[in-house]
């Protein structure tokens, strides 16, 4: 990855350009909701064409940098009231607390909003109300999307390793010598794409149990454009990791 500078105004940013497989065939650019803004190029992209989608684009960049710096200012840290954003599957929800005597306690995903129904509306019951629902939302799709990729890889295709969960505050996931494969249940936040790389990374380990060159070969050969994930998921770290 390269890192450019681009100004726009009195405003100027950074961005990390990132080389796409062979079937990318054109530029696109993200801002992260960390602040972080990723340019993906085809591959051969050379820097004045990058520059170029850059300034065009710096704008609309520049815009969702500052809506970004006001909505630090404004969700950090967590109340768990209504009104509050909270991701699922790399969508925004709206939070709804709802105080109702005549339904059990629980959350519900409902016309774009995560509503959840309790007699007790204070941070902490609402707050475990929550985990208790992105857990067993994120064992039911960590497996859904385990059985997807596990038979498209031989050492793995026939045996393929438990999910525990286990919260972490700075991993997605990890995979002990053992073959224990362990993931955050806050990564269930993310996009689907996202999650099928942190899996893929951590079914690559148990073939591969370091950071080798043959690890990351093998995680090219069967993910091209991890890179690009894995930069738009750091990006988002800081937000989905806030619970």
């Amino acid at each position: 990855m390269t890192r450019y500078e681009c100004h726009y105004g009195d405003e100027k940013f950074q961005y990390k350009v990132v080389y796409l497989p062979k079937s990318a065939r054109k530029i696109s650019i993200h801002v992260h909701p960390n602040g972080a803004v990723q340019v993906d190029a085809p591959p051969g992209t050379q820097a004045p064409e990058i520059k170029e989608a850059v300034r065009k684009r710096a704008r609309w960049v520049v815009k969702h940098l500052v809506q970004i710096r006001e909505r630090r200012l404004e969700i950090l840290p967590r109340r768990y009231v209504s009104g509050e954003s909270h991701f699922y599957l790399g969508r925004r929800y709206v939070l709804k607390v709802i105080d109702r005597e005549d339904e059990p306690q629980g959350v519900k995903l409902t016309r774009g909003r995560l509503n959840v129904i309790t007699t007790d509306k204070s941070a902490q019951s609402v707050k475990q109300l929550l985990r208790t629902w992105y857990k067993e939302h994120a064992r039911m799709t960590f497996q859904f999307r385990l059985d997807a990729i596990a038979p498209q890889l031989i050492w793995v295709k026939k045996n393929a390793p438990e999910i525990k969960l286990l919260t972490m505050k700075k991993q997605w996931g990890s995979c002990s010598s053992t073959g224990n494969v362990v993931l955050n249940p806050h990564l269930v936040k993310a996009p689907r794409d996202c999650i099928d790389y942190v899996i893929l990374h951590e079914l690559c380990h148990l073939q591969e149990h370091n950071h080798s060159p043959r690890f990351y070969r093998l995680l090219s050969q069967h993910m091209p454009e991890w890179k690009s994930l894995k930069t738009r998921l750091d990006g988002m770290s800081e937000r989905l990791l806030n619970d």
